[in-house]
């Protein structure tokens, strides 16, 4: 019988190992490195979360060194329910300065009726905080821009009683359509912008309204609340007014 002859062992086989190997480790290395990478990504949002509901807490935060809240009572356990709901703190805000701009309506409206200026002088709550609206037959005489001595203790008194909380005020200047082209004025433009600037300029140095707290803007013609085609419309649209801004408001005047 003929006897088989035996085949050499294959020295190559280790290679076949090997590769598989190499290869388990790599995909082993890319799928922890994929994990690590989801969750710091999802340990910093949570983080941010966290951060944006506790605002203002003295805890850490669990990513990195961001400030964060802790949510542990001084028992060392977990509150059963948190509630934050700045709606409400939003809301309640809102009710105290409104409460505070109709008290300081109320002092104007009682002195304006005691000293016969209810029919020169108009207050009204809206959208910018509280405004007082003064006629400029009052303040001014016709295309004039200095204030008139008999009614510089009332516009001083006025002020006085606004400056008694520290919200920002603006005065606005405002003129009919009439055009006007005197020896001071050329145009409405100047002459709304020059009264504005001298009621705020009494009212820096008689009121004691710090002057970082005012300013003062012209609007000539172009913001009427009634019709100019008629006297009495015109003469309703002559004022300079004097506004108690709102906090929604005060954010666009920044003091440096």
């Amino acid at each position: 019988m003929k006897r088989r002859e035996e085949k050499k062992p294959n020295g190559e086989r280790w290679m076949l190992t090997y590769s598989d190997l190499i290869t388990l480790l790599m995909i082993f290395f890319v799928i922890m490195y994929a994990s690590s990478t989801a969750d710091t990504t999802k340990y910093k949002q949570l983080s941010k979360s966290l951060n944006a509901a506790f605002e203002g807490g003295s805890g850490k935060s669990i990513v990195g060194d961001q400030s964060g809240v802790s949510v542990l009572d001084s028992s060392g356990t977990t509150p059963a329910k948190i509630t934050v709901d700045s709606k409400d703190a939003s809301a309640s805000a809102n009710a105290v300065e409104l409460n505070k701009l109709q008290s300081i309506k109320k002092n104007v409206d009682t002195y304006l009726k005691k000293n016969g200026l209810s029919g020169s002088v108009s207050t009204k709550i809206d959208d910018r905080g509280l405004a007082v609206s003064l006629n400029s037959t009052l303040l001014f005489d016709i295309g004039k821009a200095n204030v008139l001595k008999s009614s510089t203790k009332k516009l001083i008194s006025i002020g006085k009683m606004l400056n008694s909380v520290n919200n920002y005020i603006r005065i606005e200047g405002h003129t009919d359509s009439t055009p006007i082209s005197n020896n001071e004025f050329s145009s409405n433009w100047q002459l709304s912008a020059i009264r504005a600037t001298n009621v705020t300029e009494l009212l820096i140095s008689k009121s004691g309204i710090n002057p970082k707290r005012i300013s003062s803007v012209a609007y000539g013609e172009n913001r009427p609340i009634s019709s100019n085609r008629t006297p009495a419309g015109k003469a309703k649209n002559r004022t300079v007014d004097i506004v108690i801004l709102s906090s929604l408001f005060s954010k666009t005047e920044v003091i440096k």
